[in-house]
């Protein structure tokens, strides 16, 4: 179950964004400014701006009761850490890469850090057991049958 585990993670990390994160050196250095110098209050902000945005996607809409008023407290919360962020925690580096790489450098930077806080969002324990209540309905049996009767995969 660990190893399905896995790779359900793997796949809605890298559904998170649909952007590609194709980054030159001045992307890179903004994107470790941003993931080292980041709070957990921070991460915080950045994650519940993300479900609340998240949330508005028509399959979830009906099933998250937000208020506008928590939607916009958290819009508030998440331009002043993004404004916090550029501006003063990484300004030099954020310079250097919209100079030099141009504005999808602050894209594919924020991508980067909210791949982290998504790591974050999906290692809390009450997370991954949430995730896992879908292992009671799911037909374990039958997908190592059709996978040859291996458990795991080879190493």
């Amino acid at each position: 179950m660990k190893f399905l585990k896995s790779i359900l993670f793997t796949i809605i990390l890298f559904n998170i964004s649909s952007s590609n994160v194709i980054a030159g050196p001045y992307t890179d250095e903004l994107s470790k400014c941003l993931v080292e110098t980041t709070t957990q209050r921070d991460r915080d902000v950045l994650v519940k701006w993300m479900f609340l945005s998240f949330s508005l996607h028509p399959q979830l809409k009906s099933m998250a009761l937000i208020s506008d008023e928590q939607r916009d407290e958290g819009n508030k919360n998440m331009a002043g850490l993004f404004t916090k962020l550029l501006t003063q925690t990484c300004k030099e580096e954020t310079l250097k890469a919209v100079t030099n790489e141009g504005t999808a450098s602050l894209e594919t930077s924020f991508n980067i850090l909210g791949q982290v806080a998504g790591r974050e969002l999906f290692s809390d324990i009450e997370v991954n057991k949430g995730m896992a209540g879908f292992e009671k309905y799911w037909d374990a049996e039958k997908f190592i049958q059709e996978m040859g009767g291996k458990q795991e995969p080879a190493k």
